[in-house]
């Protein structure tokens, strides 16, 4: 199913961090980019990541930013962009939570 959608940040901090990427190093402007391309992507269908089971939701999310669903978006050398998403039939929203390495995620979810 393909679903357009608006994308919108989680909060001003998610948003700020963002683009304070463009104007850092060489990896961060590239990060930039990267997750730029992504959000791009997620607008245009919002379900194009893989779905997180809902057993998984780290608790953070629901209580910070009432998730009851959650979306991986894989990007280049192992960083993950992390999104919810709202709405009903006639907008949809997915709003970007955070992105971390992979690392950083194995732990988040426990995997």
């Amino acid at each position: 199913m393909i679903l357009p959608s608006e994308a919108r940040f989680g909060n001003e901090i998610v948003k700020k961090s963002f683009y304070d990427l463009e104007k850092g190093d060489a990896s961060e402007k590239e990060l930039f980019k990267l997750i730029n391309q992504a959000i791009d992507n997620i607008e245009i269908n919002a379900f194009c990541s893989i779905q997180i089971p809902k057993k998984q939701i780290p608790k953070e999310y629901v209580l910070k930013y009432g998730a009851t669903n959650l979306w991986k978006y894989d990007l280049p050398n192992a960083w993950r962009l992390i999104y919810t998403i709202r709405g009903g039939k006639a907008v949809v929203i997915s709003i970007v939570l955070e992105w971390m390495n992979h690392k950083d995620y194995e732990r988040r979810f426990n995997y």
